[in-house]
């Protein structure tokens, strides 16, 4: 039996300007751009995996949630708390210096952590943490 992961998703509140990041920036591309009942789900993935999809959704994508919900989930998501994505690269100093830039919210500068890689992290522009992850050799 094999299980992959096949799609992640990570809340944004202006798909626009979130594309303008995950594609223009990070060179992401745009699989799926789909509209229904006033929200908007965007699909995006690496060229180099095919098979893997992040979907680019509401902070809350359920048409029957209540306003209240709707404004806790935003309120969240402009705290920078809900969970973003860990990419993994090539070349973790390149991509930071890619993404800075291209004017990202550093949170972390490239650095060499204890458990094998060497990573840095942004926030999108939703404010969700991004890692990009370069394994160390030995």
């Amino acid at each position: 039996m094999e299980i992959k992961l096949s799609q992640c998703f990570i809340a944004v509140d202006d798909p626009d300007k979130a594309l303008a990041f995950y594609r223009d920036v990070l060179g992401l591309e745009v699989r799926n751009d789909v509209a229904f009942e006033g929200m908007r789900w965007v699909t995006i993935g690496s060229p180099a995996q095919p098979d893997v999809e992040i979907v680019l959704e509401p902070p809350l994508a359920d048409p029957d949630a209540s306003p209240a919900d709707r404004q806790a989930m935003s309120e969240l998501l402009a705290k920078g708390v809900l969970r973003g994505v860990i990419f993994s690269t090539d070349d973790c100093d390149a991509t930071f210096e890619r993404i800075r830039a291209a004017g990202g919210e550093v949170l972390q500068e490239p650095v060499d952590q204890p458990y094998g890689v060497r990573d840095c992290a942004f926030r999108d522009p939703a404010g969700n943490m991004l890692r990009f992850a370069q394994p160390r050799t030995p």
